[in-house]
């Protein structure tokens, strides 16, 4: 499925921004998929995540292009055949299958609309499954670059091409094993998430001021770069469950932990801190407040 979806992708990428038909999830008449997450948290206008001061309070341009319709009703297409009694929640078309089935699958086709529509790499399509209130196995494909993350039954890699240009390669994917904030590599979509003024954005700008490198962007790629030991914190804010749970499992079984205010698995979304150790993500809690 998810080479199918690549090639969805890799036609309408640096294509003709008119053939991809973007409009504006948070205008009037959104579909079921309008609500918030992570591209509407990073708005490319001044509005972002929250304008007027707490998180979530004002959402700016939330765009959705033919290719996030077509690349997530391949997928529910595909997971309905091979597993007809699941349920399936997708960001463009909501839930959709028994409310009481044992698996659901998350679907966010492009998460990182903004980045794809500018033509940015920083994005991909999402593939979550929870089984019995657990976040058990996702997929991360970025088929501009030619890389698969993943985890399925607690073992994490990427497929990419060889350095040489020859067969694929696998990797197994292991955190960077950072236990301070001073020495770690802070990233986060856009700082907007924590709103633009009040004391959840200054929390979150202490943070920045405590770790040796902050950088902004990346959405699903910057957790993956978690994964692979490239980053060592991810910390967002007014994510949805489908921005999320593809991600939890290729970061805790690459050694790391991702948690929401609560201590558990943020299968909801909401407030998220990705880290690459225990030790770092009780250290940005800390910071941050569980409140």
């Amino acid at each position: 499925m998810l080479a199918a979806s690549g090639r969805i992708a890799r036609r309408h990428f640096h294509g003709d921004l008119a053939a991809l038909g973007a409009a504006d999830k948070n205008a009037a008449g959104a579909g079921p998929g309008a609500a918030g997450g992570a591209d509407s948290a990073a708005s490319v206008d001044s509005g972002g995540a929250d304008s007027a001061g707490g998180p979530g309070a004002h959402r700016g341009y939330d765009p959705v292009t033919e290719a996030d319709r077509a690349i997530e009703a391949l997928l529910r297409a595909g997971i309905n055949a091979m597993s007809p009694g699941d349920r399936v929640v997708g960001e463009e078309n909501g839930p959709t299958g028994p409310a009481d089935a044992p698996r659901t699958w998350y679907l966010d086709p492009i998460d990182g609309t903004k980045a794809f529509l500018t033509g940015m790499a920083g994005w991909g399509t999402l593939v979550g499954v929870v089984e019995d209130g657990r976040a058990v196995a996702g997929w991360m494909d970025q088929p501009i670059l030619g890389e698969t993350f993943s985890a399925v039954g607690g073992r994490a890699m990427v497929r990419r091409p060889a350095a040489d240009g020859g067969s694929v390669q696998i990797t197994d994917l292991r955190t960077s094993g950072c236990t301070e904030l001073s020495e770690a590599i802070l990233y986060t979509t856009h700082p907007s998430m924590f709103g633009d003024s009040g004391s959840t954005r200054d929390r979150y700008d202490e943070l920045g001021r405590r770790v040796r490198l902050q950088r902004f962007g990346g959405d699903c790629y910057a957790y993956c770069m978690l994964a692979a030991g490239r980053v060592d914190l991810v910390v967002e804010s007014d994510l949805n469950s489908y921005d999320i749970v593809a991600l939890i499992p290729i970061i805790e079984a690459a050694g790391g932990v991702i948690t929401g205010p609560d201590g558990r698995q943020p299968l909801e979304g909401g407030t998220v801190v990705a880290a690459a150790t225990p030790a770092l993500a009780e250290q940005a809690w800390a910071v941050l407040g569980r409140d």
